[in-house]
């Protein structure tokens, strides 16, 4: 698994043309059906995918704290949310709240999530693959073919069966 964690930045440079290329036709005609075949790919992706083999995600990227994740994590360690923001978070470029640093400080050493019952809804939703109107989010999809071993399985399952 690491072998090919390792190789994902290569892979998904190789097919970022032809990646691109195919979410910008899937954008301008998505077929009826599209939210229904992600969530089919998506699910069988993740009988075979053990996220806790991989962390790369945790390891690599940070997500965006909403308002009401830094709420419910501050409570969740019983902090004040200010102290919550000042001891783990930045504000980013965009002006969101981002982990100060990479890998993500919740990340324990086998993989697990000290906070995974309240985790960011970012991390919850990550790697957007089964979200609907999918074709909405092509570029962050573009992103995380490069970071995720099943969201870069599930785009080339989904080339192979979405003719645009």
């Amino acid at each position: 698994m690491q072998d090919y964690i390792n190789n994902l930045p290569k892979l998904a440079k190789d097919k970022h043309k032809e990646n691109k290329t195919f979410f910008t036709k899937l954008k301008k005609k998505p077929p009826k059906q599209l939210d229904y075949i992600m969530q089919e790919l998506h699910e069988e992706e993740f009988t075979k995918t053990d996220c806790l083999e991989c962390a790369n995600c945790c390891k690599t990227t940070g997500p965006l704290f909403t308002d009401r994740d830094v709420e419910r994590i501050a409570k969740h360690f019983k902090m004040k949310t200010q102290k919550f923001i000042d001891q783990f978070l930045r504000v980013d470029e965009d002006n969101d709240y981002v982990l100060q640093s990479v890998p993500c400080t919740f990340l324990s050493a086998d993989n697990y999530c000290s906070i995974y019952d309240v985790r960011p809804k970012a991390c919850r939703e990550f790697p957007h693959t089964d979200r609907k109107k999918f074709q909405q989010i092509s570029n962050l999809t573009l992103k995380n073919v490069a970071i995720c071993p099943a969201a870069f399985n599930i785009v080339e399952k989904m080339k192979a069966q979405i003719k645009v």
